[in-house]
């Protein structure tokens, strides 16, 4: 996976170089379409899609809800595709909503690539992101490490979101029949998270040894509630927004798994890119099966575990990449 990221990056710069940014037009226009848009997950990721769209001399719109809502993030892809786009980036908040719309965009012959969140029953081209099931491996040995191989952990979570779904495998699967996993859905809304910790906490019957977060917002949530009680729990985050962070500067979240959001769309609009101008015969191939296929499957943009260890040298990098 490796060699071939590296190997298109460079077929990208030669091609870029050679067309000097000829190829694209004034009209070509480039989607990423996503929920909770108002996340800093999210945020990053725009910030990804418009320096590479800078670079390639064509327009981006980041768009989607605000809140974590599929209809709306349904519809939101469906009036991109009306402004018939060159290319739609999508994350899958419930891939059953939106394959029907991701097909029907294939059938337009628009490129569409899922990031972040897959939709692989659907026609998309390829999937770009995050290794999400070895997520959760990461997560499951520090949590079996942790807990010293048994106890009972509460995770928060979206079930039918392929990639939340697919790091729970990976908890499972790493932390051994000692550990007793509880889902909570918590539908998008932190809230829930909150009170439901709160909940928990409050009854001295329920026994409660750690906490897990498979997504970036209910995590904030749940180190508050601790932290209020004045108790100790293994809390376990994922992604690195600002407070999630600051929580394990202060001891109360053990560690959070990183993604690249800002990667996942940079690379995954060079990639639409080149679908757009260098199309294959078709676009709805199961290019899986297909050993000389134009494309990968799926492209890891790589993941990274954050503890009170390096939080403070992560912190430093980020910032020093924000200001270049």
């Amino acid at each position: 996976m490796r060699l071939f990221s590296f190997t298109l990056l460079v077929v990208s710069a030669l091609t870029g170089a050679a067309c000097s940014g000829s190829r694209h037009e004034a009209s070509e226009k480039y989607y990423l379409v996503s929920t909770n848009t108002k996340l800093p997950y999210w945020q990053a990721a725009s910030s990804g899609l418009a320096k590479a769209g800078a670079q390639l001399g064509v327009v981006v719109e980041t768009v989607g809800p605000d809140t974590y809502d599929p209809q709306a993030e349904k519809q939101a892809f469906t009036d991109a595709l009306a402004k018939k786009p060159a290319g739609i980036l999508v994350s899958a908040a419930d891939p059953a909503i939106l394959k029907l719309a991701i097909d029907e965009a294939v059938a337009q012959k628009v490129p569409v690539i899922t990031m972040d969140a897959d939709a692989p029953d659907s026609k998309r081209a390829l999937f770009i992101g995050t290794n999400n099931y070895q997520v959760g491996v990461i997560g499951g040995k520090l949590l079996a490490r942790l807990l010293g191989g048994k106890g009972n952990a509460v995770v928060f979570t979206m079930p039918g979101q392929v990639n939340l779904e697919q790091r729970l495998q990976g908890y499972k699967a790493a932390a051994g029949d000692g550990i007793k996993f509880e889902e909570v859905d918590i539908k998008g809304d932190p809230r829930i998270a909150f009170d439901t910790t709160k909940e928990m906490l409050g009854k001295k019957d329920e026994k409660v040894d750690a906490l897990i977060c498979l997504e970036a917002s209910a995590c904030k949530e749940v180190a508050d509630v601790v932290n209020r009680n004045n108790t100790k729990k293994v809390v376990v985050a994922m992604d690195t927004d600002k407070e999630t962070l600051e929580w394990i500067q202060k001891g109360i979240i053990a560690a959070t798994i990183g993604q690249k959001p800002y990667t996942m769309a940079f690379y995954g609009l060079k990639m639409l890119d080149d679908l757009h101008h260098y199309p294959p015969p078709t676009l709805d191939k199961n290019f899986a099966q297909d050993s000389f296929a134009p494309l990968p499957t799926y492209v890891d943009t790589g993941s990274t575990l954050i503890d009170k260890s390096n939080v403070d040298e992560f912190l430093r990098q980020s910032q020093a990449a924000k200001g270049q």
